[in-house]
């Protein structure tokens, strides 16, 4: 039996649906989801997970319509001013992994001050945008390439991943009911659980987490090693 998942990761899916289905614009689903991320931050800290690490824009995410891009990238951009208070006052540490040379300059400085102001608090909120799992592996192995050979292991190539200081997700969260990865986290994942649910990431909610907990704490991680 486990306890608690110190590591947890979500892909926040279906938030276009969930504003299609009530006739809204996609980014009304974006704003909704933003409000479920803060919920979830907090259910996070109660129930004593350390690290929650949430799939916000992926590398093929660029490809959508320009106005929906930019309405995300504003809004990420709002996020982050709207909620440094509170990451400060809940002592969360604020980091984000992903090829963030492609986010718009303003937003990369926004996201550079906050990670330097929060840099020491011990809860951590990591935002995966412009990130792709195998763009990290691509980008890890260039800096793979460098080291010595006697450092060319899985535990040297770990720590050419864009947070090598982070341990491997113990839970993935994946709502909308999709049973796949979308090149999430695909190095880090290699032992993860999963849990998947139909929910609506906007409308995932307080039971929705504890069961996903639950399903957690009552599977037997093996890893490789006897039953």
């Amino acid at each position: 039996m486990n306890g608690v998942p110190r590591h947890v990761a979500i892909i926040m899916d279906g938030n276009g649906r969930w504003a299609i289905s009530r006739g809204q614009p996609r980014l009304a689903g974006h704003r909704a989801g933003a409000k479920t991320l803060e919920d979830v931050l907090g259910w996070c800290r109660e129930a004593g997970v350390e690290i929650l690490t949430v799939y916000a824009f992926s590398t093929e995410n660029w490809k959508r319509p320009a106005e929906e891009v930019n309405g995300l990238m504003k809004l990420l951009g709002l996020f982050l001013r709207n909620k440094r208070a509170k990451l400060i006052r809940d002592k969360v540490r604020f980091r984000v992994i992903g090829r963030r040379s492609d986010l718009p300059e303003k937003l990369q400085k926004k996201i550079a001050a906050l990670e330097a102001e929060t840099a020491t608090f011990p809860h951590q909120l990591v935002v995966a945008l412009s990130y792709g799992g195998r763009a990290e592996i691509v980008d890890a192995a260039r800096r793979f390439a460098a080291l010595p050979p006697e450092r060319q292991t899985e535990a040297g190539f770990a720590s050419c991943l864009y947070a090598p200081d982070l341990p491997d997700p113990d839970l993935i969260i994946r709502t909308s009911g999709e049973f796949r990865l979308s090149n999430f986290l695909l190095w880090e994942c290699a032992y993860s659980e999963f849990f998947i649910t139909e929910t609506l990431w906007p409308d995932f909610d307080h039971a929705t987490f504890g069961r996903a907990l639950a399903s957690y704490a009552a599977r037997d991680r093996r890893k490789g090693g006897h039953a």
